[in-house]
């Protein structure tokens, strides 16, 4: 079963790998990572901005060598992609 995993953890561990993250600035994201905590036990990585696929490509790479259990994943209805990040 999964740990508990906060999304402090992966942003911070995102950040020390030199990623940008996303801002909302008026009335809309920035490119870049953000982070948002899914549960106790789960936290979804999106990409905000162009080259969605291939930049999360690359953060699930990252994350998994940093010991994280990675899904990816793409909301219904041809919606968003997402990485949802665990601890083993």
């Amino acid at each position: 079963m999964a740990r508990r995993i906060r999304a402090a953890m992966v942003e911070d561990y995102l950040r020390a790998q030199g990623h940008e993250f996303s801002e909302f600035e008026g009335g809309d994201w920035d490119p870049g990572v953000r982070v948002a905590q899914a549960g106790r036990r789960m936290v979804t990585v999106f990409w905000d901005g162009p080259g969605e696929a291939d930049q999360l490509k690359g953060i699930e790479a990252e994350l998994r060598s940093g010991g994280f259990h990675v899904v990816p994943t793409q909301q219904d209805r041809s919606g968003r992609r997402r990485l949802e990040v665990s601890l083993p």
